[in-house]
C-alpha cells in the first residue's frame, strides 16, 4: 500500500483519514493474514494492527 499509493497515503496522514481511504486495500490484506496464519492466531495477536501502525500510519496509532 505504501509502495503503491504513497500520494493516498501522504494524504490519509495529513487528513486524518487514513482507516478510510485505505479501508479496500486493509480488508484485502486481513484476508490474505488470515488465510496464512489462521484466524485463531490472528484474533488472538496485535500483529497486524501494530504493522499497519508502524508501516501505513508511519509509526502512529491510528489502528
Amino acid at each position: 500500500m505504501v509502495t503503491y499509493l504513497p500520494q493516498k497515503r501522504e494524504e490519509g496522514l495529513k487528513a486524518g483519514t487514513l482507516k478510510q481511504l485505505f479501508r479496500e486495500e486493509i480488508k484485502k490484506s486481513y484476508e490474505e493474514y488470515v488465510e496464512q496464519i489462521g484466524k485463531e492466531f490472528a484474533d488472538s495477536t496485535a500483529h497486524f494492527q501494530d504493522a499497519l501502525n508502524d508501516i501505513l500510519a508511519d509509526g502512529k496509532k491510528i489502528f
